[in-house]
């Protein structure tokens, strides 16, 4: 009976952990006692003397379980670790390390899912790619795939010959950011190449605009930015951006959740014009999700408009970039799942039940 997974991706940001997470809920909701593991992590957080993989992390708190970082996040490659590995391999066990948590996780649960890292090769160096890792822990694989037909074949292919190389079974495929109007199509066809290798196609899933929108707080990194007012709004998300001269000219459609992006000199204007759009179309000033103040280096920023901002609680971020420079900056995040973005756990969730065979998986 299967008791273990190793979820696996083509390449970073194609839906691993929003997949992962959904396999999760939807195998406990068939009344298994599942667990996690992140077996080999890059990114970590540091939780007293210990390290942990950030997703380790967000499932031990977006799923509930106590976690414990040798078990659930056994190895961490952080900075310098693949140098160190390289001149002396005989100063690390990672092997063992990830073995000793894989005894203790299928012991203590009817159900482990193990979370890959990056592409498949991601670990080679320190001998502990996803394939290699996969083997080790006699884990089936499902691999994630980011959606269409030529370029997401392609990309299977090379993939998965890292699996058969090391003879790791590959349990099931899940096609994920399909364009919605697409998917039958590209159900249609992926699915005519992987039965050609015994492959199941488990599911494709749409393009879910929400699960790649960001917080505040993430807009306010990626700018280097800094908090002017309603710090506590940080977590309000953006699903739309608008530039204080669209705001200026009454051309924004769509403002639920909007961000707008606005010099310091026309920040009067824009805010102006805004009230005047809102009033028109009859919304609430609490569709705005926040203001960016751009190229304003100046720590004592005079704020116009205060009684509408603080009215709606609207959090304003400064940068010093320029107005094209910082939505640019915007449009290049990598926006992934964190615990301060809950929605997106229920959301993975349901796309997961609505769109994947789980049945058949199991």
């Amino acid at each position: 009976m299967l008791d273990r997974l190793y979820i696996a991706a083509t390449s970073q940001h194609v839906g691993k952990t929003t997949s992962t997470l959904g396999l999760m809920a939807a195998i406990r909701a068939r009344g298994k006692k599942v667990s996690y593991c992140k077996p080999v992590g890059q990114e970590f957080v540091e939780l007293g003397e210990l390290r942990v993989d950030k997703d380790a992390l967000l499932f031990a708190r977006g799923m509930d379980f106590e976690l414990r970082a040798d078990i659930h996040s056994p190895v961490i490659i952080g900075h310098g670790v693949t140098a160190q590995y390289l001149d002396d391999p005989t100063q690390f066990d990672f092997a063992a390390e990830i073995t000793r948590a894989s005894r203790r996780l299928q012991a203590e649960n009817d159900f482990v899912i193990y979370e890959g890292t990056g592409h498949p090769g991601v670990g080679s160096v320190c001998e502990v790619s996803n394939a290699q890792v996969a083997q080790l822990l006699d884990a089936p694989v499902v691999m994630i795939v980011e959606g269409g037909i030529g370029n997401t074949i392609d990309k299977l292919n090379m993939n998965l010959a890292m699996f058969r190389e090391r003879r790791v079974p590959v349990r099931g495929v899940i096609v994920n950011k399909t364009i919605p109007k697409k998917l039958d199509k590209v159900r249609h066809y992926v699915d005519i190449y992987l039965k050609k290798l015994g492959i199941p196609l488990l599911g494709v899933l749409p393009y879910e605009k929400s699960l790649s929108s960001p917080i505040m707080a993430t807009v306010r990194h990626a700018l280097n930015g800094r908090t002017l007012l309603h710090r506590d709004q940080l977590d309000n998300q953006v699903e739309n951006i608008a530039s204080g001269s669209l705001l200026a000219l009454e051309e924004v459609e769509n403002l639920k959740n909007l961000l707008i992006i606005v010099s310091h000199r026309r920040l009067e204007e824009a805010l102006g014009a805004l009230q005047v759009i809102l009033a028109d179309r009859e919304l609430p000033g609490s569709t705005i999700s926040g203001i960016v103040v751009t190229g304003e280096e100046d720590q004592n920023i005079e704020l116009p408009h205060l009684d509408f901002i603080n009215t709606h609680k609207i959090p304003v971020l400064a940068c010093a970039l320029d107005t094209y420079g910082a939505a640019i900056r915007i449009s290049q995040m990598e926006v992934k799942i964190n615990l301060k973005t809950p929605w997106k756990i229920r959301r993975a969730v349901e796309l997961i039940e609505e769109y994947v065979d789980v049945d058949l998986l199991l």
